[in-house]
């Protein structure tokens, strides 16, 4: 159930298949539990390299997934990082086992998810990090810029003020598009202009903006 040498074994498969690549990224997802970020019904499988739902249309994204999306970020201890879309907090603990979790902050549209985050968080030893309600879209302008920005769920573009509250010479890694047709993009700004890279096609939940938020 998530033990140290289930999750050695899931980071050597990832190396293995290449979406694992530096030991940072290593580390971090052999420490942070993921078993303590799923619905207990699904701690059998946290180790697996498999998305989990968690409710209301919402997921734990897959392992390789975070792997890879880390890797491209090139995170380094002290940046301040942006993570849109908390979840249950799984990504945003293996962010905050590089950079520091008093460095990253999470914007969560759900008000209960991003409670159940705080409390996964602070159960696997990342109280530190900070975890928002509000519209991920708009960012968090109270403490940008921001080093690193990363997005967990698609919209149909990237939202501007993401890019805007992106620090000179910052890197974004977000989805992009609608249904299946999403591209996994890298966003790099250098001289106040924006660069970016496709690296792949992926499968997101939507980025849904503060006034469409369906209830029940």
């Amino acid at each position: 159930m998530g033990s140290d040498d289930d999750r050695a074994r899931l980071v050597e498969y990832l190396r293995a298949e290449g979406y694992v690549r530096s030991s940072a990224v290593a580390s971090a997802m052999r420490t942070v539990p993921r078993e303590e970020f799923v619905r207990p019904a699904d701690r059998e499988r946290a180790t697996r390299d498999v998305p989990l739902e968690i409710g209301e249309g919402q997921v734990v994204t897959a392992p390789h997934l975070v792997a890879d999306m880390t890797e491209l970020l090139e995170l380094a201890p002290g940046q301040r990082v942006l993570e849109v879309g908390t979840g249950s907090g799984y990504h945003a603990a293996v962010t905050a086992e590089i950079v520091g979790g008093d460095h990253v902050y999470s914007i969560e549209l759900r008000a209960d998810l991003a409670e159940w985050a705080r409390e996964n968080l602070a159960r696997a030893g990342y109280d530190d990090v900070t975890v928002v309600v509000g519209d991920g879209a708009q960012g968090l302008p109270e403490h940008a810029p921001y080093d690193r920005i990363y997005v967990t769920a698609a919209g149909e573009d990237v939202p501007q003020p993401l890019l805007e509250q992106l620090d000179e010479d910052g890197r974004m890694v977000a989805p992009a598009g609608t249904g299946e047709r999403q591209t996994l993009y890298l966003l790099e700004k250098r001289g106040g202009d924006v660069t970016r890279t496709p690296h792949g096609a992926v499968r997101f939940v939507p980025l849904v903006a503060e006034d469409s938020l369906e209830t029940g």
